[in-house]
């Protein structure tokens, strides 16, 4: 293989407010998607204080899903369509956004006022264009219900789409593949083409390496398209892979995705009149992010 044609994206730091700050990898300027999946934050592991307040006030979306997937610690969802959902390591939460959705994620009431660790990776997936329209749902998927596999020194859960023979429960709207993999020191993992149209690995923690090309820590490779690649660990590490089917090109702005660039200045409007029919209130909150200075495109 030529290793030459292997794009590494490093992470971007961002600051969500509270000292909180995750690890952007997607969007990049050098590649704005894979697959669906147009967003990839890794935030932690983050050890907060008694008196931290990392909270996520309530916000808007359009036209995507956002996958909320815990190594560590816990959040409490809420959302316009009066979902309460507690989320905790190892589950899959996918919220479709369709024609407009809002939601909080705090800390829950129980781990308040003391010292709490959160380690975790939040990824949108655009919808396809027939779907961005749909009605705002919130699917949880237990950890308990996500398929496992496992050979030599390497074992993977398989978040969502197939591999390996296992397909996960988690429903979607394109062909996606999410999967968390975990390699002992010196082991080697085949990933097919097969799985995704496109796919990217993201080495959460440890060094790895592939088809011999050294990857460090929190970076992201974009893997070659139609090419089965080896992945190998040079010490016990943990990565993501995800990929799948392209949807084209997608406008985005703050927390809006839409495959028309007018549509997500609609957005912006009803979110700066809500609460309203498109952005309604969550049960429960009476707080609100703003919508920012306006600099759509």
């Amino acid at each position: 293989m030529n290793h030459s044609a292997l794009l590494v994206l490093k992470p971007q730091p961002k600051d969500l407010g509270g000292g909180f700050l995750v690890r952007r990898l997607l969007p990049a300027a050098a590649q704005r998607a894979v697959g669906p999946f147009v967003f990839f934050d890794h935030f932690g592991p983050i050890d907060a204080g008694a008196d931290d307040n990392h909270d996520v006030r309530p916000h808007p979306h359009i036209g995507l899903a956002t996958v909320t997937y815990l190594f560590e610690g816990a959040m409490q969802h809420r959302d316009s369509t009066g979902v309460v959902q507690r989320i905790e390591p190892g589950a899959i939460n996918w919220m479709t956004s369709g024609r407009g959705v809002v939601h909080s994620e705090r800390t829950p009431d129980d781990l308040r006022g003391q010292p709490r660790r959160s380690h975790g990776l939040q990824l949108w997936v655009a919808l396809p264009e027939a779907d961005e329209e749909v009605a705002p749902a919130f699917s949880h998927t237990p950890e308990t219900a996500i398929p496992r596999w496992a050979m030599g020194g390497a074992s993977a859960r398989v978040l969502i789409g197939s591999a390996w023979g296992a397909t996960s429960p988690v429903p979607t709207r394109s062909p996606t593949l999410y999967i968390d993999l975990q390699l002992a020191r010196g082991a080697q993992l085949a990933l097919p083409a097969q799985w995704a149209e496109e796919r990217a690995l993201y080495a959460v923690d440890g060094a790895c390496a592939i088809d011999g090309q050294a990857i460090a820590p929190q970076t992201m490779v974009v893997l070659p398209t139609g090419a089965e690649v080896q992945l190998s660990a040079g010490e016990n590490m943990r990565c993501v892979l995800i990929g799948g089917a392209p949807l084209g090109h997608r406008f985005m702005w703050w927390n809006f995705v839409s495959s028309r660039k007018e549509r997500i200045a609609q957005a912006a409007d009803a979110w700066a009149a809500q609460p309203n029919e498109t952005f309604p209130q969550v049960e429960g909150e009476s707080e609100f992010i703003p919508l920012p200075e306006r600099k759509l495109f």
